[in-house]
Parts: structure tokens; sequence; C-alpha cells
């Protein structure tokens, strides 16, 4: 008679289961939780030092925001029959309206210039961009730019018109 191969004793767990951990491959669900973790801490470190500029869009929501401002002070000038001034201040990076006295400020990663009369109406004109009864206005240019992108909002002085216009940027 031939002999029998003596089979190797198998592993078994309390339950009385086989331990086929030995022989899978992959990860826990404990190691990827905390592989996730370590990456949600990290995330939380440095994304509020990566820095969030204007967009493109975002520019030009300025730019039109601006532009009705302008027009609505131009509108209130004519129908109340009496000058409407919209003050422009570069330093605090706003524009405030005249008539209504709403505000818009600009972030401080665009780049905000204004180019108005020095005199208007035989009076200093400052900072502000005047308009009349009849329509017509001191006249001025505010422009709004960001690396590769800029808008000029202009006010026409005879007519009094504005508009919105994509310029060169810096």
């Amino acid at each position: 008679m031939g002999r029998r191969a003596a089979l190797a004793p198998r592993l078994t767990l309390p339950a009385g289961r086989t331990d086929h951990r030995r022989t899978e491959d992959g990860f826990t669900l404990l190691e990827i939780v905390c592989v996730l973790a370590i990456i949600a801490i990290l995330a939380a470190i440095l994304l509020p030092s990566i820095p969030h500029g204007t967009s493109r869009a975002r520019l030009e929501g300025y730019a039109i925001e601006i532009a009705t401002l302008l027009r609505a002070d131009r509108d209130a000038a004519m129908w109340r029959r009496r000058a409407v001034a919209t003050a422009i201040d570069a330093p605090t990076r706003s524009v405030r309206s005249g008539a209504t006295g709403e505000m818009v400020r600009m972030p401080e990663d665009v780049h905000f210039e204004a180019i108005l009369a020095a005199r208007c109406n035989q009076h200093a004109s400052g900072h502000t961009i005047e308009f009349f009864a009849s329509g017509m206005s001191c006249g001025g240019t505010i422009r709004l730019a960001r690396p590769g992108l800029a808008y000029d909002i202009r006010a026409n002085w005879l007519t009094g018109g504005i508009e919105v216009v994509r310029a060169d940027a810096l």
C-alpha cells in the first residue's frame, strides 16, 4: 500500500471559519478612511492660502454693474431736472450713486483707475461724473483690469451715454 500525504492543517478562526485574509490583497476600510482624512486635513490647510482671483465673468459683471449705476444716475438727473453727481473714489476703490446712494466696491485684485474731467460746468468736478438735466455729463472713463483683461466704462460728455468697452489689458 502507498503512503498518504499528510495535509497541512488549515488555520481557522475561533468561530470555525477559515482565515483567508492572508491570501487576499487590497486595503481595509480603516486604511482608506485614514488616507481620506489625511487628504482632507491637507486640503483644509492648503486651500485658504491659494489666491482666489476675480474671474473674467465677475470682472465683466463689475463693469456692467457700474455702467448700470451710471445710467441710473443719468436717468435720475433727467427725471428730476437737476444735476446728479456719481462719486468715484479711487483710494477706497468704489463708485457711489448720487441719486440712490448705492455703492459698488472693487476687490483688491482688480486694478481700479478713473480718468475724470478736472473742471465741469465752470467749477471743479474733482472725483465725480456729473449728469445734467439735459442728459449731458462731464464725462469720464473708469477702467477695471486684472492681468490679461480690462474693461473701460465710458461716460460720453456730450450725450451722457454710458458704454462698456473691452480694453487692452495691463
